[in-house]
């Protein structure tokens, strides 16, 4: 059965015998994660009809992985649609879909999902009132707008949120695209992305600063000495989780991490606020799980919040 016929008897929208071959499908915000999107629909049997995308960066990336879709302004590309891809910033998605709704170009059978990870379907009701059939499908992965990122959606899990009825048809979007689907109910949704920003995001500007503490240590190649060790340490993060933890706070070394935050005063003053704050919830948690006993916990306790906000020692650090 062609992929578009699947999707529609998902979606309970159209008998597969009177289906088209093809869904026409529009993307907007043919970005990082939009073109990426197109392109494997498009792969699953699917046809990117237009594509909305305003930078120069988009444009270009549109003609490699979307050759021959026409780019246009927004609302043509969603009066074309079957479905419509919304790949925009969280904080632009809600205006967005309002302000098609105001134009009057949703209408009744269509699909539209978007890809935030930090909305659910509340920003689409405007669409969903015109008779729009509304998902939230998030690829909980990093795209950066290198080639490889068409390899990265295989197999990549989806956050999905729907109403019950329309819960197959978003699985089956999700599928055709490569992905894994798996479902996060609407209340539950900015938890979600919290989450995978927690992990994700931050993990790029902790690597970033222990590369940049290396250097100035020195070290000329901070890639050779953290891949392995980083590596390592997720891999026993993922497996064991509290449990895996090693280093300074995990023995109760207070000795160490006061100087570890001596030295960065002295030679790296603007990482004193982050270590203070990763090695006290990293305490915590050492705590909670037993990894620290409370006796040994205090001293560093005492030596960090020493180090907060508004203490004697970061008040000196940043004279």
């Amino acid at each position: 059965m062609p992929a578009a016929r699947r999707t529609l008897r998902a979606a309970g929208l159209s008998p597969a015998d009177a289906a088209p071959a093809r869904l026409r499908v529009g993307i907007v915000g043919a970005g990082r994660v939009g073109a990426v999107l197109g392109a494997a629909l498009t792969a699953a049997g699917h046809d990117v009809v237009a594509a909305a995308g305003l930078s120069t960066a988009s444009a270009e990336r549109a003609a490699r992985l979307l050759p021959g879709v026409p780019l246009l302004p927004t609302d043509e590309v969603v009066a074309a649609a079957d479905l419509v891809v919304l790949a925009v910033p969280d904080d632009s998605l809600a205006g967005l879909v309002s302000g098609l709704a105001e134009t009057g170009v949703w209408r009744a059978g269509q699909l539209a999902f978007h890809t935030s990870g930090a909305h659910g379907l509340a920003v689409l009701a405007p669409a969903a009132r015109a008779g729009v059939l509304p998902l939230a499908l998030h690829p909980a992965m990093t795209f950066t707008g290198a080639p490889e990122d068409a390899d990265r959606l295989a197999g990549a899990p989806f956050g999905v949120t729907s109403a019950p009825e329309h819960r197959p048809v978003a699985e089956t979007l999700v599928l055709e695209m490569g992905g894994e689907p798996f479902f996060v109910a609407e209340a539950d949704r900015g938890l979600y992305h919290a989450a995978l920003v927690t992990g994700a995001n931050h993990l790029v500007t902790l690597v970033a600063e222990a590369a940049d503490l290396l250097r100035t240590a020195g070290v000329t190649e901070p890639g050779r000495v953290l891949a392995p060790l980083l590596t390592a340490a997720l891999d026993n993060g993922l497996r064991r989780g509290d449990r895996g933890l090693t280093g300074p706070v995990s023995r109760g070394d207070v000795g160490t991490v006061r100087r570890h935050l001596d030295t960065l005063t002295e030679r790296a003053p603007d990482s004193v606020a982050a270590y203070v704050a990763l090695a006290r919830r990293t305490t915590e948690r050492a705590l909670a799980t037993g990894r620290l006993k409370r006796h040994e916990g205090a001293p560093l306790v005492h030596l960090l919040d020493g180090h907060g906000p508004g203490s004697l020692a970061s008040v000196r650090a940043e004279g």
